[in-house]
Formats: structure tokens, sequence, C-alpha cells
């Protein structure tokens, strides 16, 4: 056995001995004689073995020099671009590759650039190296060297158009055909350059399951045009990663269209006998019963809005607590519906409750109900006592509301009352309310199923009981001299 091959036998990389002993001879050249061919050896070997990499998974931004096998997905067009102080204009082609762990975006500039397209095809199999660094849409690879390697295997399905389940982190050119399930209002929102952008959400399902696609600028308002359960295709999106989670960008590049396809979208969802506190989870099952909106002030002076329904499956029941936008979801008693994303909370009389907020997906799978939305428009914001307890379970608008009308907001101001404006009780005036417990701490919250109180005392009370309070009104409080 050669020094070459003793040295190959240790290296833990996915190189031929061929190609090893290519990379030895160079070494030894380039040294000008200072080094034998096992000196040699161990030197390339070091080099192969400090920037092979496992997987695409494992390439991080930052890292000086990564080489690794992957297929190729798709090829980009070539782009090309102006340099400072140059007369030639630079090319890159953007060519997606990807391996068992992942995929990643891999620029190919000038020479690189031409070369990627008159000899890359989708499905074939690369030696990549490269230079890791972070990316618009993620991790992308700045490409020094390729090779094809016909002789391995990557087992990455390529496919025009992916499902849900396919993508993953750092993906682009994505092209998905998906049911409409969710859609969101339009937000605007100032860049570093002052500029104004413009973002939106909609949800798309397909049979593999469901994700979350955000829609930026010039395609924002793509949102307000399409309904819910329209079939749409995505084409040219990104993927990547918000709190954990996978989701599907389009920019300027990209589009949102109606196609005429039948999506077939079946949810997975957790019987409700088997829910647990703080679980976020999916429900389905059919609307029991739906309570009028509800509207309530919160300290920054805009307007919040919770609906309350209970919906069933075979195990049990559960109220569910839809916040914002959500609340104006046209759902009635009898219809059947699907919930993902929601939180499972504490409730009233220590009930579990579900709650629906910006995050969460609300899609009538089949409706039963008859003028739902008009019932929840023509509501006054009041309800019986029990609807207005279980907005106090908890809720959570578009990340900063928290606010449970009056209860649990611990920024709420406990002088409005979205129930009741020009019945407030003025400063001084002696007062006798009665109402259930809703807040058992400080201070003590009542709701009598048509507006909430605030009392400030020291008498213990528990949540469900139903008291009267008497004394004096203090900066929109009630001072408690007697609590019964």
């Amino acid at each position: 056995m050669s020094d070459i091959e003793g040295v190959y036998e240790d290296l833990e990389a996915d190189v031929s001995l061929e190609k090893f002993r290519e990379a030895v001879e160079a070494k030894v050249e380039q040294m000008g004689g200072l080094a034998d061919e096992e000196t040699a050896a161990m030197l390339v070997a070091h080099e192969i073995g400090e920037s092979e990499v496992g997987g695409i998974a494992d390439i991080e931004p930052g890292m000086e020099d990564v080489k690794f096998i992957a297929k190729v997905t798709s090829i980009g067009e070539v782009r090309t671009f102006e340099r400072d102080g140059e007369d030639e204009d630079g090319r890159v082609v953007n060519v997606e590759v990807a391996d068992e762990t992942g995929s990643v975006r891999a620029a190919f500039w000038d020479q690189h650039a031409e070369a990627a397209i008159e000899e890359l095809e989708e499905g074939q199999v690369l030696r990549v190296k490269g230079r890791p660094k972070e990316g618009f849409s993620g991790v992308e690879i700045s490409v020094d060297d390729v090779q094809p390697d016909p002789d391995a295997e990557v087992d990455v399905q390529v496919a025009d158009t992916h499902t849900v389940e396919a993508l993953s982190l750092g993906l682009s050119n994505v092209n998905l055909v998906g049911l409409v399930l969710d859609t969101d209002s339009v937000r605007t929102f100032d860049r570093d350059d002052g500029s104004e952008g413009k973002v939106s959400n909609l949800v798309l399902g397909d049979s593999t399951g469901r994700v979350r696609v955000t829609l930026w600028d010039e395609q924002a308002d793509t949102a307000t045009a399409i309904d819910p359960g329209t079939t749409v295709e995505v084409i040219d999106g990104y993927v990547k990663d918000r709190d954990g989670t996978l989701e599907l960008h389009v920019g300027n590049r990209g589009a949102v269209e109606e196609v005429d396809e039948e999506v077939e979208y079946v949810p997975e969802s957790t019987p409700i006998e088997e829910l647990e506190i703080d679980q976020m989870v999916d429900i389905a099952g059919v609307v029991r019963s739906a309570d009028p909106k509800r509207t309530f002030d919160r300290d920054d002076g805009s307007e919040g809005q919770v609906r309350n329904i209970r919906v069933q499956d075979a195990t049990g029941d559960i109220r569910v607590a839809m916040w914002g936008e959500k609340a104006d979801i046209d759902i009635g008693p009898g219809d059947e519906v699907a919930l993902g994303d929601v939180e499972i909370q504490d409730g009233w009389q220590d009930d579990l409750e579900a709650s629906a907020g910006w995050q969460s997906t609300i899609t009538v799978l089949e409706s039963d109900s008859a003028g739902a939305g008009d019932a929840a428009d023509e509501s006054d914001g009041s309800s019986d006592a029990n609807a207005g307890l279980s907005a106090f379970a908890g809720g959570d608008d578009e990340g900063d509301d928290a606010a449970d009308i009056e209860a649990d907001d611990p920024d709420a101001d406990d002088s409005s009352d979205a129930a009741a404006e020009s019945d407030d009780p003025t400063d001084g005036e002696e007062l006798e309310f009665t109402g259930v417990v809703v807040q058992a701490g400080d201070p003590v919250v009542l709701d009598d199923g048509e507006s909430t109180m605030s009392v400030s005392t020291d008498v213990d009370v528990g949540l469900g009981e139903e008291v009267t309070a008497r004394g004096v009104v203090r900066d929109g409080r009630l001072e408690a001299n007697d609590v019964f």
C-alpha cells in the first residue's frame, strides 16, 4: 500500500481515490518539491476534512469554504449587472441544489454562469465548492468550483411543482398549487431607506399539509382579491423560517394566480378530549353555537374585537375565542370548521378554551348556517354573561393584543368599557354593582353581561362567583366598602 493510499483510507470524506491522487500531485507541484507525497497527502486530507460537510443542512454563513454533493433541482436565468469601475457587465445565475438534508441556492458568477446555462441540467449531481453567505432567502453559496459526478447518488426528487410536505428551508423558485384556507389584510411598514413596504398573508393547503404564504409589496394586494376556497398557484416563491416554522414567501419576481384545478385538503386534528393547556394544536368539528362579536378599546386607543364560538367533535366540545379579523369570519351553528394553530388556554371555571389569533387558520369546510355573519355585524358589543366571560380567557390579535377585554391584559385601561359608553359612572358617585368575577386579582373585575367594573377590595373572591360590590367610584374604579 502506498503512502497516498494509507492517508486516503483514514480520510472520512466523500472523494474518490483518483481525485485524491490528482489533488496530492497538484499539491506536490505547488510546493515545488518541498513536500514528499505522504506530506502532501496529509495536507490535502486536512484541507478536504476542513471543508467537507455532511449535508446542506450543516452549511452556515461564516464558514470560509465548504464542499458538498447535491442534485440540481432548478436553474434560473442569467442576470447582468454593472460593476463599479469596470466596463464589462457582471453575470450571475442562481441554481437550486438539494440533498437529503435540505436545499440551497448556489450563485454561479461570470464564466461559471455561462457554463451553468450551457452545461447544467435539472437532475444532474454535482460536487460543489464555494463560500456560504447570508442571502435574501437564507443561506446561499457563492460557487468557486463545480464538477459533475455521474456516479454519485442523491435521493432528491426533481419536480416542476412542489407540495407543502416537500418544502425545505432555503428552497427557491418554488411553484406550489394549493387551496386557499385563509386570507389576511394588507399591512404597511416603513423601510430603513424611508420607503413604504406592504405585506399580507394567506394560508394554502394541499393533500400533504398547509403553509403560510407571505406576500410582499406588489403581491400583497393579492390576498384581498382571493377568497378562501379558491385554488391558486404560487409561482417563484422561496422558503424561509419564522419562529421554527417554514413559510413560503412571494416577492416582486413571483406571483399568485388562480388556477382551475381540484386540490384536496384533509386537516389533521387533535381530538378535543385530548387537548391540554399551553398546546398549539389543530382542531376540527361542527359549530354548536356562535356568540355575537364584541368590541373593546385598547390602551393605545385602538379598537379590538373578539367573537366566541363553541366547536364540538366526537369526543367533546370547546369554546374558541376568535380575535381581530378572525372575528369577522362568517361562521354559524351547523358549520363544519377546521381551526389550525390555536392556543389552548385555561378558561372560565377551569375549563379549557382555544384562542385563535393572527397566526391561526380558520377554514369553513362545509356551511350549514344562514346569516351568521349578519348576526355578528349587528351585535352592539353585548352578550349573555357566559359569552362575556369567555372573552376574558385571553387571546392574541396580531402579536400585541393579549387583551382580553379588560381582564387579563396588564396594560388594559380599567376604566374603559366597550359595551357602555354614555353610562360610565362619574367620580364620587356612590354605586352598587353586581356581577360575576372574571378576574380575582388586584383589581377584581366583575361582569354583569353588559358591562364590566374594576373593584378595589381586600375581600377574597373566586372566579365565577357572583358578588355585589358597594362603594364610591374613583378614577373609573369602584372603591368598595362592602363586598357580599
